[in-house]
């Protein structure tokens, strides 16, 4: 493990500052919680860039009080977000693989799938749904702006393009009698900018009997768990079913049915079309969240609250930890990572390195704390007596792949959502 912490050299990058809600234009906004100066989550640092300014840009979480959409007010060029050496890759997580697979299975066989059917994904990151689809023989196009992931998806036989999805492309798509069954985008509304530019295009390529599906974090998860390290300048808006209803019928589609899941720690799978009838799961989620007041500023207070008391109990245990000499690492190079190391402040006097299954990301460094990333397959060699899970929503997975750690005494601290030492899949320490 080499590279020294640097000096605090910082740079704005490109980017703007909304003055309108990016759903409904409203410029009645709520600030819920300012963040203030942060990383670039995902701009992961090569050793020679150590001495180099690194990005760092306002991150301000507030609230539309006229459609409900919490969002940022900052919109960082997706160039800078997005472009270069974007380090995600969607297949390194079993969990996510497994998650996506059954999804694509039951649209196949609900759906009908076949020959014929054409199934276009925005954000198709390595191509980990769209094979599935792949292998069952039925057409697929991906669209992707990283040129790493599209060119993995490329290697598999799927066709990608490696660009945004965008009305402009939706269009000429559509002008080429390019139309999609099926429209899935997972994990990326969150991303967009314009957000009404991408679901009119999502309108544009849907066939008349077409359906998008769609995942997002949910944002009810997000505030009863406490998920704070989930806002991040990627992430431009954070959706309640009340939000996404009002910005999907700006558009000429309804939002027809809502599942709820626990991938990424709570989010929402919905459905939508150009078929106006509503599932029963759309009213139940309705009416719950507007019995929790979630396009009220008062939802948050708790929230705020909470996270007051994380930062508090994480340093407890981390001190506490150090005072008794012990040695700790963190599990998961994710983007959430930077948020929660930045914002708890949490740097190298508490993490040793930090361990994460994708070699892609091996021999860099986090972004803002400069932690180095290591292979997670050195657990077992280093003398560590904690693991830190950054990436807490896959805290099961990953505590039951080094079951063998905690049997040699090793124990795991997860932060989210309340920091806790477990051992034994139990929580033996919690504030």
């Amino acid at each position: 493990m080499t590279g020294e912490q640097k000096p605090n050299q910082f740079v704005r990058p490109s980017m703007i500052e909304i003055e309108e809600c990016r759903s409904c234009n409203s410029n009645k906004f709520v600030s819920i919680l300012p963040f203030g100066e942060t990383p670039i989550a995902d701009k992961l640092l090569k050793e020679n860039q150590l001495s180099l300014p690194e990005y760092r840009a306002p991150l301000t979480l507030v609230l539309c009080l006229e459609c409900g959409l919490t969002q940022i007010l900052e919109t960082v060029s997706p160039d800078v977000l997005f472009g270069g050496d974007y380090p995600y890759y969607s297949s390194v997580s079993p969990a996510l693989m497994k998650h996506f697979s059954e999804s694509a299975r039951d649209l196949i066989k609900d759906r009908k799938l076949g020959a014929t059917s054409l199934v276009v994904e925005a954000a198709s990151n390595d191509g980990y749904m769209l094979d599935v689809f792949l292998k069952s023989s039925i057409p697929v196009l991906g669209i992707d702006p990283a040129s790493g992931p599209a060119e993995v998806a490329k290697a598999k036989g799927i066709e990608t393009l490696n660009t945004f999805f965008e009305l402009k492309l939706a269009q000429t798509l559509a002008e080429d009698g390019i139309k999609a069954d099926i429209f899935l985008a997972n994990n990326v509304l969150a991303h967009v900018p314009d957000l009404n530019g991408f679901v009119a295009a999502i309108a544009t390529i849907l066939q008349p009997d077409g359906v998008a599906v769609i995942e997002v974090p949910y944002l009810l998860d997000l505030v009863e768990h406490c998920e704070f390290d989930t806002i991040y300048h990627q992430h431009l808006c954070y959706f309640s079913v009340t939000s996404l209803n009002s910005l999907f019928a700006r558009q000429g589609l309804t939002i027809n049915k809502v599942v709820r899941t626990s991938i990424h720690g709570g989010s929402l799978r919905f459905f939508a079309s150009k078929n106006d009838a509503v599932d029963s799961s759309v009213i139940r989620i309705l009416a719950l969240e507007n019995e929790k007041n979630i396009s009220c500023p008062s939802f948050f207070s708790e929230f705020c609250r909470k996270l007051e008391l994380i930062k508090i109990d994480i340093h407890k245990i981390l001190d506490d930890l150090a005072k008794d000499g012990a040695r700790i690492v963190g599990y998961g190079a994710a983007a959430k990572a930077t948020t929660l190391l930045h914002y708890l402040d949490i740097g190298r006097d508490q993490l040793d390195c930090i361990l994460d299954r994708s070699p892609k990301k091996h021999g860099q460094y986090m972004p803002g704390s400069c932690i180095p990333i290591e292979s997670s397959d050195l657990l077992n060699e280093l003398n560590v007596d904690y693991v830190l899970i950054l990436a807490w929503n896959f805290a099961r997975e990953i505590m039951a792949e080094n079951k063998d750690f905690s049997e040699r005494g090793g124990q795991f601290i997860v932060p989210i959502p309340e920091p806790s030492i477990i051992k034994d899949g139990l929580a033996i320490h919690s504030l």
